[in-house]
């Protein structure tokens, strides 16, 4: 093992998750073992999960009840199918925040808000009781139970949380934390959380539900395992780069200038091809797009601490995520530590050592 990635070595063993959209990337990160032999997984999303079991009520014609916590709402399409097809879906007010910011939205689509205390005077026999969650104890200590391995008691997690805006909806309110993030530091060390602030209600239920030491929204996940290569982190030192973070449904672009970051851009990826993408970054890289323009076209908006002469317009890129052959030719491809889709989770680990490092030193 390298001497320059010494977060690499543990002292304890560490399960890091990060909650895509279509994926969850898993790492599990054992003591004193060489890193090369710790154990990986790409699994289906949580929300891929609680989709098809969705499906499968529709097929069996079965009225549901939503219940749990918060959670990506990568299942909105199967709802509404089971809506179309007749059937009913009542929810508790927690769940249904997984489907929109605004409960009178959710009473719209047509599903019933009931009080948690209701769900046990529901027949599991009448219907089918789905829990909403991120994160479940008992699928992680059963899954790892049957490959021989114990739940680790040291977790950190990462996924995308818009929080909740009545007044502006989701998209916009998702920027509006992004914002917020930067106008209280450039760090990006900072924006891993031990203890989560109030408007990230994801990622204070995530939290919850496995007692994890840390949570993150990807984006800061991604941005980080991008930092923790020497190379990478030693480049933004002499001058200015872009990492950009292509999801399956988000792009997440940083500038970075000695390990700070200048500015953030937030899109869909299914709203862009190559061209149009490469002109948000280009336009983006120099401080010129603006968050009204970016908005206006569908996009979550761009916001920019400042822009520093000695960074150079920020012209070396780095790439990476699940859909980032969108920008092939036009960025270095990267694979942290030897494998793209586990960034965040390195990011998180690295996160997790630095802010030690710091504590240590204090």
């Amino acid at each position: 093992m390298k001497n320059n990635a010494p977060f690499l070595f543990v002292q304890e063993d560490t399960l890091l998750l990060d909650i895509g959209s279509g994926t969850q990337d898993i790492l599990l990160a054992h003591a004193h073992v060489n890193f090369e032999n710790w154990t990986r997984f790409i699994l289906p999303s949580p929300a891929k999960m609680i989709m098809k079991q969705i499906q499968q009520s529709t097929a069996k014609k079965r009225p549901l009840i939503l219940t749990g916590t918060i959670m990506g709402g990568g299942f909105f399409k199967a709802i509404t199918a089971h809506l179309e097809a007749g059937l009913s879906i009542k929810s508790t007010q927690k769940a249904a925040y997984s489907l929109y910011d605004d409960i009178r939205k959710v009473e719209s689509l047509g599903i019933e808000i009931i009080q948690e205390n209701e769900v046990a005077t529901y027949s599991d026999e009448d219907y089918d009781i789905i829990e909403l969650a991120d994160f479940s104890k008992s699928f992680w200590t059963e899954y790892l139970k049957n490959i021989g391995i114990a739940l680790p008691k040291n977790i950190a997690l990462a996924a995308q949380d818009h929080g909740i805006h009545e007044d502006v909806g989701n998209r916009i309110g998702r920027f509006r934390l992004w914002k917020e993030l930067l106008q209280k530091s450039t760090d990006p060390l900072d924006w891993i959380f031990d203890t989560v602030p109030t408007p990230y209600t994801r990622l204070k239920a995530l939290q919850e539900s496995a007692d994890a030491s840390f949570v993150a929204d990807t984006g800061s996940a991604a941005l980080l395992g991008a930092l923790s290569m020497p190379d990478i982190a030693a480049r933004s030192e002499r001058e200015g780069i872009t990492i950009v973070n292509v999801g399956n449904s988000h792009v997440l672009a940083f500038l970075v200038y000695q390990s700070q970051v200048c500015g953030i851009y937030e899109h869909h990826t299914g709203m862009h091809d190559t061209d149009s993408l490469l002109r948000d970054l280009q336009e983006f890289r120099f401080g010129w797009l603006p968050d009204e323009e970016v908005r206006e076209k569908g996009g979550h908006g761009c916001v920019f601490n400042s822009i520093p002469a000695e960074a150079e317009g920020f012209r070396p890129t780095y790439v990476l995520g699940p859909r980032r052959e969108i920008l092939d030719g036009h960025g270095q491809f990267i694979n942290p530590h030897g494998d793209m889709m586990l960034a965040g989770a390195f990011g998180l680990l690295y996160a997790m050592h630095e802010k030690q490092q710091r504590k240590n030193q204090a």
